[in-house]
């Protein structure tokens, strides 16, 4: 018996749960990671240029390319290991080195990736990471690299993944441009486990500043949309106005029920993604299994002061436009019946007034009917009148007794034929 045949996409399908496993790190390293962005329509991007992006990279250091089509690629870089992979809206470069810098967070470990190659990058960083990763020292120790590295108001600091490492981060830019995380790893922690914890703050960060783009637009919409919502609240005072014009005000609720329709397209897919972004966030750091550290503000109590309240404000910019549009067209069909009501008082008038017009025009119809009759009896008697002249003599009657004597029969029998014709056409 022949085996069951596969479906076409069932190994491809298989094999992309394992094609991007977390990076396996020693103790101590640095990794230095940058997403990229082009922005707008990043959705719909030419892949193709993302790949030649790094191809270029590749070749500076002569190192194999990748698939025709790859989604992600790992490879040697010189002394680095670089791990690229492509996603739905950005591509991320990350550089892991073995080495640690003399200068914490030395922005020379940046130049892993060549400023002149940066320039012809197909979009724009939207993250950049300078993480640093150490053996766990001395708690006091520890507390001094966290006084020294970061800004104390903003450091978020825990111990993750049951005492495996403390990770930290202030979530601002450093004079470089770069964000910076630091991972304090004990003795006995797995490579695997650490290249998590990197692999998981790298995400955070990455996922934390896409969905901020959604606030970002939310704050640009909000001028307008409070233009709008005054609008369409006048619009609606004025459907209950009868002295208004209900043809002017459905125009313009229309028109205003139109934008809104387009604003909603437009940033649909903007909120979804920030939606999505968000809930990624919380669950890389739900992951962690976080404990507090010196008593210092979690990853989780950060987002909670920090983070949440600007997603809070893009759901509420979501619900608020789709709430306008509802209103606008429940509005603009409120007012369509309005319309059509008036429309019908307008045609019930115009029927009367046809009807109107309808028995005038029989009323004449028949006063000419009456008249016709008159003037084909002239006709007739006339005609009569003058095939019976050659009979007078012998009747012994003058010409107008004659006349007289045929007129009535003859109105008489052109009124018959008349209603008879009457008759057969109704």
């Amino acid at each position: 018996m022949p085996p069951i045949a596969d479906h076409p996409l069932r190994y491809d399908l298989a094999n992309e749960l394992h094609a991007r496993p977390f990076p396996a790190l020693s103790v101590p390293c640095t990794a230095v990671y940058l997403a990229i962005k082009q922005a707008e329509d990043a959705a719909g991007r030419d892949r193709q240029a993302d790949l030649d992006h790094l191809i270029a990279l590749l070749d500076r250091h002569g190192a194999a390319h990748p698939q025709p089509g790859a989604t992600h690629y790992s490879g040697r870089i010189g002394r680095h290991r670089l791990k690229w992979e492509s996603h739905t809206e950005f591509v991320t470069y990350t550089a892991f080195s073995d080495a640690l810098s003399a200068r914490a967070f030395d922005p020379a470990d940046f130049e892993v990736f060549p400023a002149d190659w940066l320039d012809q990058a197909p979009g724009a960083r939207v993250s950049s990471v300078l993480l640093r990763v150490e053996p766990w020292p001395e708690k006091e120790q520890v507390i001094q690299h966290l006084n020294d590295w970061f800004v104390p108001e903003s450091l978020a600091v825990s111990r993750v993944l049951d005492d495996v490492a403390v990770m930290a981060g202030d979530f601002r830019l450093d004079p470089a441009g770069h964000m910076r995380f630091a991972v304090f790893a004990a003795p006995d922690a797995g490579t695997r486990r650490i290249g998590r914890v990197v692999q998981r703050l790298c995400e955070i960060e990455t996922y934390k500043s896409l969905s901020m783009l959604g606030f970002a637009r939310a704050r640009q919409m909000s001028a307008r949309m409070g233009a709008l919502d005054g609008e369409l609240t006048g619009l609606m005072d004025r459907m209950s106005d009868d002295s208004t014009a209900a043809e002017g005000t459905l125009t313009g609720l229309l028109s205003t029920s139109a934008e809104l329709e387009r604003m909603v397209a437009r940033n649909s897919f903007r909120f979804g993604a920030t939606a999505a972004y968000e809930a990624i966030v919380h669950q890389r750091i739900e992951v962690m299994r976080e404990q507090r550290f010196d008593g210092r503000q979690t990853f989780n109590e950060f987002m909670m002061r920090r983070y949440d309240p600007a997603m809070r404000t893009v759901k509420a910019t979501e619900r608020r436009l789709a709430t306008m549009a509802d209103r606008a067209i429940r509005a603009g069909e409120l007012l369509r019946t309005r319309v059509d009501v008036e429309r019908s008082a307008q045609n019930q008038k115009l029927l009367e007034s046809m009807d109107q017009r309808a028995d005038m025009q029989l009323k004449l119809q028949k006063t000419v009917e009456g008249l016709s009759v008159v003037a084909i009896s002239y006709y007739a008697v006339s005609l009569v009148s003058y095939v019976a002249y050659p009979l007078a003599g012998l009747v012994g009657l003058s010409k107008g007794e004659l006349t007289a004597l045929v007129t009535l029969p003859v109105v008489a029998v052109v009124w018959a034929s008349i209603r008879r014709i009457h008759r057969k056409m109704h």
